[in-house]
């Protein structure tokens, strides 16, 4: 198996049932998100992110991965207990994961725990340091600072 960059673009944030949703897009190089993969990911969404607990600001990212066969992959990670990430995954197009089929658009939840591959893992070292720097560290929470603070686009993997 041969290792590439893909490409991440952050198509912004968006809020979903009361929660602030970061988003990343990964992608082939030579093969992007289709449009009907994108909708029926964020249709699956609100099945992936928790309801608040009350002293956590309501804020989580997604990061939405085409495969490089027919899969796809849903990742929400939501913070709670302040300083605590939680991931639900959900996946399309992989038999091989116990997908029913391999349509990219038909989203399932993952029923093995994961916290994301290789690529995916970036985004999340990146998110890790802004909720530092922008929500524990601070005196006073900057939710707005840390939504703003996003992973570059461009190539990702190395």
């Amino acid at each position: 198996m041969a290792f590439h960059d893909k490409e991440l673009t952050v198509p912004g944030t968006v809020e979903v049932g009361g929660r602030h949703v970061k988003r990343y897009h990964m992608d082939q190089p030579d093969r992007r998100l289709e449009p009907r993969v994108v909708d029926a990911a964020y249709a699956y969404l609100p099945k992936l992110l928790p309801g608040p607990d009350g002293s956590t600001p309501p804020a989580s990212w997604v990061v939405l991965h085409r495969g490089a066969d027919t899969g796809a992959y849903l990742l929400a990670y939501s913070w709670f207990f302040d300083n605590v990430v939680e991931c639900r995954i959900a996946i399309a197009g992989q038999p091989a994961l116990d997908c029913p089929d391999d349509d990219p658009a038909h989203f399932v939840d993952l029923t093995r725990p994961g916290v994301g591959c290789v690529w995916e893992l970036g985004v999340l070292e990146h998110e890790r340091t802004a909720w530092i720097r922008h929500v524990l560290a601070p005196d006073r929470p900057d939710l707005a600072g840390y939504l703003a603070d996003t992973r570059a686009e461009g190539p990702v993997g190395f």
